[in-house]
């Protein structure tokens, strides 16, 4: 009797774009928010803590190097997934026409953006499935 095995993300190369389609992407999407998620809430006391400073504070440095720290761990686990990450929180998955966008804390990806629009110009993703009937839908 087969059992089957769980299925592991491939991570790839920074150098290598990694074109998903919307099945692929919502595949990923669980471990993005994990990610995402586990990363936000190391974050947040550490902000607190920032916002409760003085700017005269000599920890305030060290603190700084902390959010920093948290911050380029989370962009390299995204990048490594071979995703763009736009902003804090933030991520693009690139279907070739496009971008699938994601912003912490929405529950699924549920918008899309071309190349040149960015996050001003996302649009509902079921609106674009609709009107242009993508492949990588």
């Amino acid at each position: 009797m087969a059992v089957n095995a769980p299925q592991i993300t491939q991570i790839g190369s920074l150098e290598e774009p990694r074109i998903v389609t919307l099945d692929e992407a919502n595949e990923l999407f669980p471990l993005v928010r994990r990610i995402t998620h586990d990363a936000h809430k190391k974050l947040e006391p550490i902000k607190r803590r920032l916002e409760n400073m003085l700017a005269t504070d000599p920890r305030m440095v060290a603190v700084e190097k902390e959010y920093e720290t948290v911050v380029k761990c989370w962009v390299r686990k995204m990048e490594r997934l071979g995703l763009v990450v736009q902003g804090l929180w933030l991520v693009d998955f690139d279907t070739g026409d496009g971008y699938l966008c994601w912003k912490y804390p929405e529950l699924r990806i549920g918008y899309f953006h071309d190349y040149t629009s960015g996050f001003s110009g996302r649009r509902p993703l079921s609106e674009i499935i609709e009107e242009l009937d993508p492949d990588w839908a």
